[in-house]
């Protein structure tokens, strides 16, 4: 008798015993995939926002060599804007993806580069596509 008792208990436990083994397959291959889409994800970003400084830094020290070659009285608030903008830009924190106020300076860069765009009456349109990126005036 108790060797049918273990037998009915067998097909009775056997919903929960799947389930468990269902869930434990499917936690694993959810953090494998996980893992993988994340990467790709931090990846994609973070060569969105590399490529945005790269813009910004190219732009920066372009106008800077035009502004060094004739700076004028008028030009030495653009030339602190400027100067403002590259030290930022150098001191962002490329390589610590940790960085917890990575996005706070993002924005300080992005609205500096807009007030020396306000500055040199240049209206850039910065895009970001498929294609790649760049600044068009």
């Amino acid at each position: 008798m108790a060797g049918s008792q273990d037998m009915f208990d067998a097909i009775v436990m056997a919903d929960e015993r799947f389930h468990g083994e269902g869930y434990q397959e499917g936690y694993e291959e959810g953090s494998s995939l996980g893992i993988i889409e994340g990467r790709q994800y931090g990846t994609f970003h973070g060569a969105k926002i590399g490529s945005e400084i790269g813009c910004y830094q190219g732009f920066a020290i372009a106008w800077k060599c035009l502004l060094h070659s004739c700076a004028t009285e008028k030009d030495s608030r653009k030339m602190k804007v400027l100067e403002s903008l590259i030290e930022m830009i150098q001191k962002f924190p490329y390589d610590d993806p940790t960085y917890d106020k990575l996005h706070e300076d993002l924005d300080r860069i992005r609205g500096k580069f807009k007030q020396l765009c306000s500055l040199l009456n240049v209206q850039p349109d910065f895009k970001i596509s498929a294609e790649g990126s760049g600044l068009s005036f």
